[in-house]
C-alpha cells in the first residue's frame, strides 16, 4: 500500500515539471532525500510561510484530505498537526530545533512511513541569496525498519517532497501554491 501511495503523487510530481528529486543517501537502514530551491521572496517572507502549511500542503497528502487542516507550531515541542473529524488528529512531526526565520528541524515519520518501524529528521534552512530572493534547502533523513524493505520508496518519496516545496515556492512568489 505504501508504494502505491506514493508512486502515484511521485509520478504527478515529475509530470508537473521543473522537478528535481535527489536522493543524497541511501544505505540499508535508511536514506536522505534533499531538496534545494531559489525562491524569489526574502527569507522572512519563506519563513512565515514554511510555518503555515495549511496554505501550501497539498491536500492530496493529507489523512483528511485538506490541508487547511495542518497546523505548525513553530518552538521547540511544537507539533505539525492535522485535525480529523470527530476530535481526532495526526502528529505529523515534532519541532526540535527553531531559529526563527532561518532553520526549523523536526523529528517523526510523515504519512505513510508513520505505521513503520521508520523515524527521521527533516532540516529547512532559509538563507539569503543574490538580489532579494531566498534559498530554501529541505533534508529528510529516515531510518529504520520497513516490511519488504526500501525498493522505490527512497525516489519517490523525494518526488512527493519536491512537489511540495515546489507549492511553497510558488504560493510565495504567487499566492497560488498550484505551480505553473
Amino acid at each position: 500500500m505504501i508504494r502505491s501511495v506514493l508512486g502515484g503523487a511521485a509520478v504527478a510530481a515529475l509530470l508537473a515539471g521543473g522537478a528535481h528529486c535527489e536522493v543524497v543517501d541511501l544505505q540499508s537502514n535508511g536514506f536522505t532525500m534533499d531538496q534545494k530551491i531559489e525562491i524569489q521572496a526574502t527569507p522572512d517572507k519563506v519563513y512565515a510561510a514554511l510555518i503555515d502549511p495549511a496554505h501550501w500542503w497539498s491536500s492530496g497528502h493529507t489523512f483528511s484530505g485538506d490541508a487547511k487542516n495542518m497546523t505548525f507550531d513553530a518552538r521547540p515541542g511544537g507539533c505539525w498537526c492535522e485535525t480529523l473529524p470527530n476530535g481526532g488528529g495526526v502528529l505529523h512531526m515534532t519541532v526540535v530545533y527553531v531559529a526563527p526565520g532561518k532553520v526549523v528541524r523536526m523529528r517523526g515519520a510523515l504519512g505513510p512511513f508513520q505505521p513503520t518501524g521508520m523515524d527521521g529528521a527533516i532540516t529547512v534552512t532559509v538563507d539569503p541569496a543574490k538580489g532579494g530572493s531566498t534559498m530554501l534547502e529541505w533534508s529528510y533523513s529516515l531510518g529504520g525498519y520497513i516490511w519488504g524493505g526500501f525498493g522505490a520508496l527512497p525516489g519517490q518519496a523525494d518526488g512527493v517532497l519536491n512537489q511540495q516545496v515546489r507549492r511553497l515556492k510558488s504560493f510565495v512568489e504567487t499566492g497560488s501554491a498550484d505551480p505553473k
